[in-house]
C-alpha cells in the first residue's frame, strides 16, 4: 500500500478538544514555601496555569485531571463558572495534555475534586477579583458599583469593559494566594447558581449519539493499524517465529519483532487482526508451569514474602473479655474494561504525539521517553477517554505498543487496540488480599481491643519508569520493572482503610506489603479499601451479633465524628432499618466507612434475597448516605455512588481471576463473568448531605468497600451463613448451603 500524507486540517478537526499541535510554555514550578496553597495550587501556583483569557474574550480553564466517565469535566466547569460568574457554556475546558495543562500526576484516589477543583476554585476567584479591580480603575467607579454580565463589567451609565480588554497589555502570570478573595459586590441570591445544582453532563451527548467520544473512536487520514502478539504467559520463552509468510499477507505493511515483542502493522484493522493471528500461529513458545494453581488462596497469599509495617499502635494490647477472630480474603481481580485498551502514536520529524486514555499523561510521557531513549520534551501525550476504563488497566501499555510501532513505521499515525484476550490476560490485576482480625468485647459489649493484620501485593505499579510498561519487559534488551513500594499512610495501598474509623481505645494494625507475587498487580478502584472495609465491616457485624446488639446501634456506639454519625443515621432511616420485617430468604445488611479516613463518608444499607439451593444472591434494594463536603453536582455524586455500588456488587458476587499452572484462563467474558443488567438492584437510592463552605471530598471510590460489606452482612442475615471469602458466587454459596 502506498503511504499517503495525513491531512493536517482534517486531523485538527478530528482531535478538536484534545488539541493536536498547539503548544504553550508551561508556567514555572512552585518555588519553595508554597506548600500552604490549597489543592494542586501547591504544585502550580500561577493563575494562568488554570485560567486564561483570550483576545477573543474566551475564558479557558485547564486541568491536569482526566474524564473517566465520572463527570469531572462538568463539575470542574461548574466550579469555574461559579467563581468567575460566567455561564459554564461560555467556558472552554482543556484536560490532561502534556503541552498545555498542569502536571497533576494521576487521576486517581478520588483526588480530582480535592486537588484540581480546589485549585480551579481559588484560581478562578482570584482571576475574577483581579479583573474586577482593574475594571473599577479603568471605568473610574467603586468596585461595588460594577455589575458583571459573563465576561463584561458594566458601570452605572452603561460604560463597559470586557475581560479581554482588561488583560490586553498585561498578563495573569500572578502567583495565587492561599485564600478565596472576599466577594465584591456581595453575592446575589442566586450565588450558588452553578454550584450545588445538576447541569447536563458535557461528556454524555457524544457517547449517546455515537459521536467521537473515546480514544477508540478516533480515526485519522492514512491511519494504519497495529496488533501485538503476546506470549502465552509472562514466563513463556520464544523458541522461534517465521515472519516471512505473514509479511506477504494482503495489507501488511510491517512485521515487528524485538525479543518477545511481536507485532504487525496493516493498512486496515481487520487485516491487522488476521495478520496477528497468523503471526501467533507462526510463533513457537515454551511454557513453564510456574503459576500456583489449585492452592488455597489464604495459604498462598500468606506464603508470599512480606514486609510488615505497623500502621497503628494505640493503647495496650490483649484486654480481657470475650474474644472473636476471623479471616477474610479477596482474590485477584481484573479491571475487565469494557473497551479494550487503545492508543494512537505518530512519529513526525523526530517528535512523538500520543493519544491515550492513560490516567497520568505526564508520568506516561516520562516512561515512554525512557522506553524510546529520547528526550521527554520530544513526546506529547494527550488524554482521550477510554470506553469503560479506570484504574491502572492496559491504557499505558497500549500507548507503549503504539510508540514502538510508530518508531518502526514513522510518518503515519499508528493505532493499536488490544483484543479481549490481551485485556484480560495482560492488564495489571487487583492483588489478592488476606485480612486477619481479632477483637475483644467488655462486659458492656464495647470493643476494648482490636488487632488487624492485612497481607497484600502492590497496588501502585503505574508508569513513570519504562519498566512498568508491559512492552518494555518483552524487548530483546528488556527494562526490568522497578521494585514496587507501598503507598504510605494516610492514603495507603494494601492498608488503605485498614485503620478503623471507630473509636477504639486499644488497637493494632499491621500491613504486610508483598512486593512480589505470581501476577503483575496495580491500582484497581479503591485499592485495598475494598477488602479492608469488607473485612472490618463484616467483623463489626459479627461483633454486634456476639454483643447481642443491633448492627447500626453497635456502629453508632463506636463512632465519635458527628458527620459520620449523621451519615449512618441517614442511611438507616432512609432504608427503614428500625421497621424492617424479615421475610423468607431475605435479609438486610449495613456498612459504613470514610474513604481513606479523610475523604467522603458513605454508609450503605441493602436488602438481598438468597437461594442456597442454587447459590443465587439477588440485591433487592440499596440506600446509601453520603457526605462529600460541598456538593458541586448532586447528580454527579449520585452517579458515582450508584456506579460504585453496582461495581462492588459485581466484584463481590462474581469476579475472580482463574488460572492453571501455565497461564491465565480468564481470557473472555465466559471465563470472567461480571454483573449483567438483570443482576442490578431493583432500586438504588443515594441521599446526600450537602455541606456548603466545606472542602470538597473525594467521592468516586467511597462506595465500593461499604457496598461489599453491606452485601455480605445481608447474605449472612438472610441465610445464617457467614461467607468470609470473596466472591460470594453461586458455587461458593451452594457449598455453604450443602455444609449447612
Amino acid at each position: 500500500m502506498p503511504r499517503t500524507t495525513p491531512d493536517p486540517a482534517r486531523r485538527r478537526v478530528l482531535t478538536a478538544g484534545g488539541a493536536l499541535t498547539l503548544s504553550f510554555a508551561l508556567p514555572l514550578r512552585a518555588a519553595p514555601g508554597t506548600a500552604a496553597l490549597p489543592g494542586s495550587l501547591a504544585e502550580h501556583p500561577w493563575l494562568d496555569a488554570w485560567i486564561r483569557v483570550g483576545s477573543d474574550n474566551r475564558v479557558t480553564v485547564f486541568t491536569g485531571k482526566v474524564e473517566l466517565g465520572q463527570g469531572i469535566k462538568t463539575a470542574l466547569l461548574q466550579v469555574a463558572a461559579h467563581e468567575l460568574r460566567i455561564d459554564p457554556g461560555r467556558l472552554v475546558l482543556i484536560t490532561a495534555d502534556t503541552a498545555r495543562t498542569p502536571d497533576e500526576g494521576y487521576t486517581a484516589g478520588s483526588h480530582s475534586m480535592q486537588d484540581s477543583a480546589t485549585a480551579i476554585r481559588h484560581a478562578a476567584a482570584q482571576v475574577r477579583a483581579l479583573l474586577h479591580e482593574k475594571a473599577a480603575l479603568r471605568l473610574g467607579v467603586p468596585a461595588a458599583a460594577l455589575a458583571q454580565d459573563n465576561s463584561v463589567f458594566r458601570a452605572p451609565g452603561g460604560r463597559r469593559v470586557s475581560f479581554s480588554e482588561l488583560v490586553a497589555g498585561s498578563d495573569l502570570h500572578v502567583r495565587a494566594g492561599a485564600t478565596l478573595p472576599p466577594p465584591v459586590p456581595p453575592p446575589a441570591p442566586d450565588a450558588r447558581r452553578w454550584i450545588g445544582t445538576t447541569l447536563p453532563r458535557v461528556d454524555i451527548p457524544g457517547k449517546l449519539k455515537g459521536q467521537l467520544a473515546y480514544v477508540q473512536d478516533i480515526r485519522m487520514p492514512a491511519m494504519v493499524h497495529g496488533r501485538v502478539v503476546r506470549p502465552p504467559s509472562p514466563d513463556a520463552r520464544l523458541l522461534g517465529v517465521d515472519t516471512a509468510a505473514v509479511a506477504k499477507l494482503t495489507g501488511v505493511l510491517e512485521v515487528v519483532q524485538d525479543g518477545r515483542f511481536l507485532a504487525v502493522i496493516a493498512d486496515e484493522e481487520f487485516r491487522a487482526i488476521k495478520a496477528a493471528r497468523a503471526l501467533a500461529r507462526a510463533a513457537r513458545w515454551e511454557l513453564p508451569a510456574r503459576l500456583p494453581a489449585g492452592r488455597e488462596l489464604a495459604a498462598l497469599v500468606r506464603s508470599l514474602p512480606s514486609q510488615p509495617t505497623q500502621v497503628l499502635a494505640r493503647g495496650a494490647a490483649n484486654a480481657a473479655g470475650r474474644r472473636l477472630r476471623a479471616s477474610y480474603t479477596r482474590p485477584w481481580q481484573l479491571h475487565a474494561s469494557v473497551g479494550p485498551s487503545c492508543a494512537i502514536a505518530l512519529l513526525e520529524e523526530g517528535r512523538y504525539t500520543v493519544w491515550t486514555h492513560s490516567q497520568g499523561v505526564f508520568p506516561l510521557r516520562r516512561a515512554l521517553a525512557e522506553l524510546l531513549g529520547v528526550p521527554v520534551d520530544s513526546l506529547r501525550c494527550m488524554h482521550g477517554e477510554g470506553a469503560g476504563c479506570y484504574g491502572h488497566n492496559g491504557a499505558d501499555d497500549a500507548a507503549a505498543d503504539a510508540v514502538l510501532l510508530a518508531r518502526a513505521f514513522p510518518g503515519l499515525p499508528v493505532r493499536v487496540q488490544w483484543m479481549r484476550e490481551d485485556e484480560h490476560g495482560w492488564e495489571p490485576y487487583g492483588p489478592a488480599m488476606v485480612a486477619d482480625v481479632a477483637a475483644t468485647l467488655d462486659a458492656t459489649g464495647g470493643i476494648v481491643d482490636w488487632q488487624y493484620e492485612v497481607w497484600s501485593g502492590a497496588h501502585a505499579t503505574r508508569p513513570g519508569r519504562a519498566g512498568n510498561l508491559l512492552a518494555a519487559t518483552l524487548l530483546a534488551r528488556p527494562f526490568a520493572p522497578p521494585p514496587p513500594t507501598p503507598i504510605p499512610q494516610p492514603d495507603g495501598g494494601g492498608d488503605r482503610n485498614a485503620i478503623p474509623y471507630y473509636v477504639l481505645p486499644n488497637a493494632r494494625v499491621t500491613h504486610r506489603f508483598q512486593p512480589a507475587g505470581p501476577f503483575r498487580t496495580s491500582a484497581l478502584r479503591s485499592l485495598g479499601a475494598y477488602c479492608n472495609v469488607f473485612a472490618i465491616e463484616s467483623f463489626m457485624d459479627e461483633l454486634a451479633r456476639l454483643a447481642a446488639a443491633d448492627p447500626v446501634a453497635f456502629r453508632l456506639r463506636h463512632l465519635a465524628d458527628p458527620r459520620a454519625i449523621e451519615v449512618v443515621k441517614l442511611a438507616a432511616a432512609k432504608f427503614g432499618w428500625n421497621g424492617y420485617q424479615r421475610t423468607a430468604r431475605r435479609g438486610r445488611g449495613f456498612a459504613f466507612a470514610r474513604y481513606k479516613n479523610s475523604a467522603a463518608y458513605c454508609a450503605v444499607a441493602l436488602e438481598v434475597e438468597v437461594a442456597l439451593d442454587t447459590g443465587f444472591v439477588r440485591i433487592v434494594r440499596a440506600d446509601a448516605a453520603v457526605d462529600c463536603g460541598e456538593v458541586v453536582s448532586p447528580d454527579g455524586v449520585r452517579n458515582q455512588i450508584e456506579g460504585g455500588i453496582i461495581q462492588s456488587a459485581s466484584w463481590t458476587l462474581l469476579e475472580q481471576l482463574r488460572f492453571d499452572a501455565t497461564q491465565v484462563l480468564s481470557q473472555d467474558w465466559g471465563g470472567y463473568p461480571i454483573l449483567r443488567f438483570d443482576g442490578v438492584p431493583d432500586r438504588v437510592a443515594v441521599h446526600l448531605l450537602d455541606r456548603p463552605g466545606q472542602p470538597f471530598l473525594g467521592t468516586g471510590e467511597a462506595a465500593q468497600g461499604p457496598a461489599a460489606a453491606a452485601l455480605a452482612n445481608a447474605v449472612a442475615d438472610a441465610c445464617g451463613e457467614r461467607v468470609r471469602d470473596l466472591p460470594l458466587d453461586r458455587a461458593r454459596m451452594r457449598r455453604h448451603g450443602d455444609n449447612g
